[in-house]
């Protein structure tokens, strides 16, 4: 985990516990501190700066513009916090300790909220909740021989949960029970469990690509499929064509099977994203794991096709889980340029073999795309420029000893990583999959 000595584990359990009311009174007292809050904001009028290129021949100006804009400040002082306390703790019939909850759960949402809206992801619409859940804290529970007791009302109403007969006892002796979420019919558990500090010196750096994830690390090249991923969003896109279909005639019925396959395909997705990220983290636990900052609005343009490819990535969600997972994760890195610049001379890169490998114009360095983006996304990684002495030092030095083993095995060297026309078509309308290709391996890893 980044910049912490634990690892956090989170597991579920169910229960027929009849909570709604007070999944519901939360709800309300969450919504009614956000309203505080919300109403406490003060908005300030600022100057923005602006930029934008403008070509001039070959060359591109960098300008800018300045427009005012309205920034959100958030009242955080302690005699702000004491009076909405007091305030919450008016008509509520639970223990107290719930609106302090409730107050920290509604302080992350609007702070949250603020960060979208500097970004220009959301507008000045004020934050709903529509989730019932509760957090509970330390303070609201019990937890002595695998039982938990949680108190929803002192001296009146309690929710006892065995843990003797769960299927992740074994996994979480010696774990410290942390904070707890209630839904309607489960109840989240998170276990923390302290870990050694990361090397700092070993790092791999993840260039997310459409069918693959590619990293280099000291070691060389690794190289992870990610085709079965894609082929599960193929298909149930498919399944999801044929349902609309039913739409005029039998709606309910289209209604619930959407509903259904729109599920499983979620389920499946996390399944595979859960295995291939418990195991790279188990591959690399000693390691530093850096991403690139990718953000799917940015990528969106005006056809439509490019957006349905788009939209079936799941960047985001892999690296959520290698956060947690990994020791040192770190999600930063600039994406611009990586692939179409040269990681030896900093050049701009020309593109070969539909795109599969790239040469620089500068220096002549002929490689494979994806391996390029990974290898200037660890140089940025590790804050190195792009020069032939660094690139000669972190990469060339590196993968000598590789690419003699494989001269020794007879295999030879190859500047590219996979066959050129491996790519699945852009335009997945009309392409019929099967859906016992996802039962393949995993994943795929070649050091090169």
């Amino acid at each position: 985990m980044q910049n912490s000595s634990y690892v956090i584990l989170s597991y579920k359990i169910k229960h027929n516990y009849n909570i709604k009311y007070f999944l519901n009174s939360y709800r309300c007292l969450l919504q009614k501190a956000i309203n505080i809050i919300w109403e406490s904001i003060e908005w300030i009028e600022k100057k923005q700066r602006n930029y934008y290129l403008v070509r001039q021949g070959k060359k591109r100006i960098k300008k800018c513009y300045y427009v005012k804009r309205l920034i959100p400040i958030i009242p955080k002082s302690r005699e702000f916090k004491r009076n909405l306390r007091n305030e919450l703790l008016k008509n509520w019939g639970y223990a107290s300790h719930y609106v302090d909850s409730a107050i920290k759960v509604a302080y992350s949402i609007v702070n949250s909220w603020r960060k979208n809206y500097l970004k220009g992801r959301r507008g000045k619409n004020k934050p709903i909740v529509k989730r019932k859940f509760v957090r509970v804290k330390e303070t609201l529970y019990v937890y002595r021989n695998n039982k938990i007791r949680i108190t929803v009302k002192p001296r009146e109403i309690y929710l006892e949960f065995d843990l003797s007969k769960a299927w992740f006892r074994k996994r979480v002796e010696g774990c410290d029970l942390g904070e707890l979420i209630l839904k309607e019919d489960e109840l989240i558990l998170t276990f923390r469990t302290a870990v050694s500090s990361v090397n700092p010196s070993k790092k791999i750096a993840w260039d997310l690509n459409l069918l693959s994830m590619d990293g280099f690390y000291n070691r060389g090249w690794i190289k992870v499929d990610l085709k079965p991923l894609y082929t599960l969003h193929i298909i149930y896109e498919n399944k999801r064509r044929k349902i609309q279909s039913l739409v005029k005639k039998k709606p309910k019925t289209a209604k619930r099977l959407m509903k259904k396959y729109s599920q499983r395909e979620r389920n499946r997705v996390k399944d595979f994203l859960h295995k291939l990220t418990t195991k790279l983290a188990k591959e690399f636990k000693d390691y530093e794991h850096g991403f690139e900052d990718l953000e799917k609005q940015g990528m969106y343009n005006g056809r439509r096709t490019h957006n349905r490819v788009i939209s079936k990535q799941n960047w985001k969600q892999a690296i959520q889980f290698m956060k947690y997972k990994a020791f040192g994760v770190r999600a930063d890195i600039d994406p611009r340029g990586t692939s179409y610049t040269c990681p030896m001379c900093g050049g701009r890169l020309l593109k070969l073999r539909k795109g599969q490998v790239v040469k620089c114009r500068r220096c002549s360095l002929v490689l494979d795309r994806q391996l390029c983006g990974a290898i200037n996304i660890y140089l940025r990684m590790r804050g190195f420029p792009s020069s032939p002495s660094v690139f000669y030092r972190v990469v060339i030095k590196k993968m000598i000893p590789l690419w003699k083993m494989e001269m020794r095995r007879g295999r030879g060297v190859t500047p590219i990583g996979c066959k050129t026309d491996d790519l699945l078509p852009m335009n997945p309308e009309g392409v019929e999959v099967d859906e016992h290709q996802c039962v393949c391996e995993l994943t795929k890893t070649h050091i090169r």
